[in-house]
């Protein structure tokens, strides 16, 4: 239909790209619309949802401008009109701004309602309407239309057609405050001294403004009492008023109504005035102290603490494989020179790994040259480069038996993918668990590790995604999972709420936690389960999920200024839009929707960036606050990571794996040192000093795991060519003690000989 200005004597019309801006008349707020009624001049005139006025007719005072725009101001009347036209009334048929079967003058007088619906399109009515078109015909489907904000009272240009008016709308439940009863399956007649109303103020006029009426019924004493009540329900589009039980649901799934309190504050978006209650405080009920689970009494050296991770026990078993995989090679015809590794040469293998995290040359072969400016003493001084590059080259995690055993099950359900890094990927997890116990702030989030280390700056399609939970206040790795591609969860959950509920283990973590995501990981279903199990949640989320409010009612406008916000509150979660530079919106189960608290911006003002005070939503400053526990580690692992290229994925891991454990460490040591409080001792160790006493300490260790030489008068010079045994093994009389002989150990012992 056309759009044209109803003013005496106006005749501007809605034309695709012209200069006048229509604003419907505010309805919503009686007293207001009573003002713009007497600023017309007409008798005897009555506003409907769809009547407008253009911008011509209001001066530049009821304007505001925001982001080189001009918004009608929330309390503007309209005060320039042509008092020279004699008309008095207006027809509203020609301007098309309701329909023909509908009166000007007094709409509620009519009884005989006659509606053409003939092709197949269902008109929108205004709420005193459906009511009167239900007293003669309650079985019909009707749609009430009308304007629920200031921002919608303004036509634009590109929403001038019935099918703009999309909105959400669902009954309200029986908890709601306002005072009526369900509604049964069927509607009777109503008279007018029946009709129930929405509790609000009464205008000033009310036959200039008639009060709202409400959209639903009450129902008669004359119904059957054994009927059951109709389903409630979400539609997107055109809010319904049904007589009947709805069709069953269709789309996306919601969430059920048990899970929710519906109440009024469903129906609309609210502003940053209206008051929100604040949830109730989660009780912080760990299952251990937060901080350190080791002895807290003991001066823990780098070593030790690093040991903590890369258990004696996982150490040998690398060894072990290590060596099998070597001699698998040397089997299938590669040719190179092996000795069998040992403890000595896998932490003197590490402390080279530290070293090059450290000291970066542009080649590895570079560390082992001796002319300047590569005149390293270390690692030369300790192992020889190509002993390096056989460990390293034959390096393998799990057992090449095993290994083969696994391949054979490819592209069955069996076959597991992350078999080749399984025995430290699971020592490592249960070990990040094992010997610190969050504090309430978590936060989730993706990592990526990146492949053949060419030190990329944005991850590339083949690098590896790890998902990681972490202690926001020191940003400690507590848990992580390797990402394996899968689509589909085999829980029936979504993937994302699936990786969330597999990396918190509840009875090791206890009650209370606050958990922070970003959107990919929330929705309304997850923050509802966790907040069963006693753990809240905020984070950022889209609007295409499952659960988040559809309702435009209120909305947040697109031009909206930098701060404003927009709430709604549906049981137990808060979902809060806010302008930034960008709209951000965020759900919540532990926060109220604002309490005074502001961010700093960045501002523009007369061509000047200055900063400036905006105010912020609660869950917003504590998501900033909270969220980066995982970039925490991520910086500590890029500043001296020990990623070198390799072509072989399991291989990646074990590096970073080395990093994990090295930071968790480090960050071990300064929670150490805190719970000590003894301020004799000088400061903990920084980072970089951290990782240098390390690997001291493994070359240290190294040494003193290694066999000493004996003594150049205790060596002997020839060794018997027969079979020998430790005392007591073989229980032959005939043996002979040959003194001065070590075991691997360096221990002396004393070997017998057959004679």
């Amino acid at each position: 239909m056309p759009v044209i200005c109803v003013a005496k004597g106006c005749e501007n019309k809605f034309v695709k790209g012209s200069k006048f801006q229509f604003y419907r008349f505010p309805l919503k707020k009686p007293e207001l619309a009573e003002k713009w009624v007497n600023s017309l001049g007409i008798e005897n005139f009555e506003p409907t949802a769809k009547t407008c006025l253009c911008s011509e007719h209001f001066g530049p005072d009821c304007f505001r401008e925001s982001s080189f725009k001009q918004f009608l101001k929330v309390d503007a009347v309209p005060n320039i009109f042509n008092q020279g036209q004699d008309s008095s009334t207006i027809d509203l048929r020609e301007g098309g701004v309701i329909p023909e079967e509908t009166t000007v003058v007094n709409p509620q007088a009519d009884t005989d309602l006659d509606i053409d619906e003939g092709d197949g399109l269902r008109k929108k009515f205004t709420p005193e309407e459906v009511l009167r078109i239900l007293e003669h015909d309650p079985g019909r489907d009707i749609y009430p239309i009308d304007s629920s904000s200031d921002d919608e009272d303004l036509v634009h240009p590109e929403k001038t057609h019935d099918s703009s008016s999309e909105s959400d709308y669902r009954l309200p439940s029986s908890d709601s405050d306002e005072d009526y009863e369900e509604p049964h399956a069927s509607v009777p007649e109503l008279s007018s001294a029946h009709r129930p109303t929405r509790p609000q103020s009464a205008p000033a006029d009310p036959a200039a403004s008639p009060p709202p009426v409400a959209l639903h019924t009450e129902s008669s004493p004359q119904s059957d009492s054994a009927a059951p009540p109709p389903t409630t329900r979400r539609k997107r589009g055109r809010p319904a008023l049904r007589t009947s039980a709805p069709a069953p649901k269709r789309g996306k799934r919601m969430l059920a109504s048990t899970e929710k309190e519906e109440d009024d504050d469903d129906d609309k978006w609210h502003d940053r005035e209206d008051e929100c209650i604040k949830p109730d405080h989660l009780r912080f009920m760990p299952a251990r102290i937060p901080g350190p689970t080791c002895d807290t009494t003991r001066a823990w050296s780098p070593l030790g603490l690093f040991q903590l991770f890369f258990s004696t026990t996982v150490v040998q078993k690398i060894i072990d494989n290590t060596n099998a995989n070597a001699a698998k090679r040397r089997k299938a015809g590669m040719k190179f020179s092996w000795d069998k590794l040992t403890m000595k040469d896998f932490y003197t293998f590490l402390a080279v790994i530290l070293f090059t995290g450290f000291v970066t040359v542009h080649h590895r072969s570079d560390y082992w040259r001796k002319k300047w400016p590569y005149n390293f003493h270390f690692p030369g001084d300790h192992m020889t480069r190509d002993r390096f590059e056989c460990i390293l080259c034959s390096l393998h995690l799990s057992d090449p038996k095993e290994d083969e055993e696994n391949e054979k099950r490819k592209n069955t359900a069996k076959y597991d993918h992350l078999f080749k890094i399984k025995p430290l990927y699971t020592e490592m997890a249960d070990a990040c668990k094992a010997n610190f116990q969050p504090h309430q702030n978590l936060s989730i989030d993706e990592r990526m590790v990146l492949s053949q280390a060419s030190m990329r700056v944005k991850p590339a399609r083949w690098d590896y995604k790890m998902f990681v939970l972490s202690d926001t206040s020191i940003g400690y790795t507590w848990n992580f999972l390797v990402h394996i591609g899968q689509s589909e969860s085999p829980t029936g959950h979504s993937v994302s709420q699936s990786i969330v509920m597999n990396l918190l283990p509840f009875p090791l973590l206890g009650g209370g936690y606050l958990l922070y995501t970003d959107n990919f990981y929330s929705s309304p279903a997850l923050f509802t389960d966790l907040f069963n199990k006693n753990i809240g949640c905020a984070g950022t989320i889209r609007k295409n999920r499952a659960g988040f409010p559809k309702t435009q009612i209120n909305d947040l406008p697109k031009q909206a200024e930098r701060g404003d916000m927009r709430w709604i509150r549906s049981g137990k979660l808060l979902f809060v839009k806010w302008m930034d530079t960008r709209e951000v919106m965020m759900c919540s189960t532990v926060h109220q929707a604002y309490s005074g608290q502001t961010v700093r911006r960045k501002v523009k003002e007369a061509g000047v960036w200055q900063n400036k005070s905006i105010p912020a939503p609660d869950c917003i400053v504590d998501y900033n606050r909270s969220v980066g526990g995982v970039g925490l580690t991520e910086a500590l692992i890029g500043f001296c990571s020990v990623q070198h290229k390799t072509m072989k994925w399991y291989t990646t891991f074990f590096y970073h794996f080395v990093d994990i454990a090295v930071v968790n460490s480090f960050l071990l040591h300064n929670e150490l040192f805190k719970s000590r409080q003894d301020h004799t001792k000088t400061k903990p160790f920084t980072h970089k000093t951290f990782r240098e006493q390390l690997a001291m300490e493994m070359l240290e260790f190294a040494q003193g795991s290694a066999a000493p030489s004996p003594p150049p008068h205790l060596r002997p010079r020839h060794l018997p060519a027969r079979v020998f045994r430790q005392r007591g093994i073989a229980g032959q009389e005939v043996l002979q003690e040959v003194p001065g002989c070590w075991n691997a150990e360096g221990e002396d012992i004393h070997l017998l000989q057959e004679v």
